[in-house]
């Protein structure tokens, strides 16, 4: 008789502002409501098109429902607004490794490792960053000397 309660003032009543659709889409991810996150994104950005949190959030959210192209493009989005935002390139600079794209990945590796504070949380993050770097440059350094060795022994007669 919830209904009854309303129409006779027994209901206490609702917040009349608007709706912070981040914290909810927030805290539908929270409780494991994927599609109704998604919507709640959805709904801040129709608010708020360039905020850069709602971006960066709602690409964590499609990455990790496996949706990698539309993450790419919403931290694209937050980057433009936020040139300085660390977590979007963290987060693309992986994406980009699983595709491949280890030239991207390194610039956005470098861009979150200048601009993420090496303190406390992010610590752990700029480490793996850090470590991640190091490996993919060792990597093209010796894909560059394996070219170099193969390019020369096809020159020499």
């Amino acid at each position: 008789m919830s209904w009854l309660r309303r129409l006779f003032g027994d209901e206490p009543s609702r917040p009349s502002g608007p709706v912070d659709f981040l914290a909810e889409a927030l805290a539908l991810e929270s409780a494991g409501d994927t599609s109704g996150a998604t919507t709640s994104y959805r709904l801040a950005l129709r608010d708020r098109p360039n905020d850069p949190k709602v971006l960066q959030n709602f690409a964590i959210l499609l990455s990790k429902t496996g949706q990698p192209d539309e993450a790419i493009r919403h931290y694209r989005r937050a980057l433009e607004a936020d040139p300085s935002l660390a977590g979007a390139h963290y987060g693309i600079a992986f994406l980009l490794l699983k595709r491949s794209d280890v030239r991207g990945a390194v610039r956005h590796l470098e861009a979150f490792i200048a601009t993420a504070p090496a303190t406390g949380e992010s610590a752990r993050w700029v480490d793996h960053a850090r470590v991640t770097l190091e490996q993919l440059r060792v990597r093209e350094a010796s894909m560059s000397a394996s070219a170099g060795a193969l390019e020369s022994a096809i020159l020499e007669p």
